[in-house]
């Protein structure tokens, strides 16, 4: 998988918790284990993508 595509894949599952996200934060009694589950594995991949791009902006 080239650079660009895995930060496609990742940019991908970004939105995709961004969605659970706000689905569950909509919820009358949201489950906040979830909610912040959620919230670490999207910062984790914002902080991959940024690595990523710095790399790709070094070649």
């Amino acid at each position: 998988m080239n650079l660009q595509s895995r930060l496609d894949s990742l940019k991908t599952r970004h939105g995709l918790l961004e969605g659970q996200i706000c689905a569950e934060d909509q919820r009358p009694r949201p489950d906040e284990q979830v909610l912040s589950k959620l919230k670490l594995e999207k910062l984790r991949l914002k902080e991959e993508m940024e690595r990523l791009r710095g790399a790709k902006a070094a070649n």
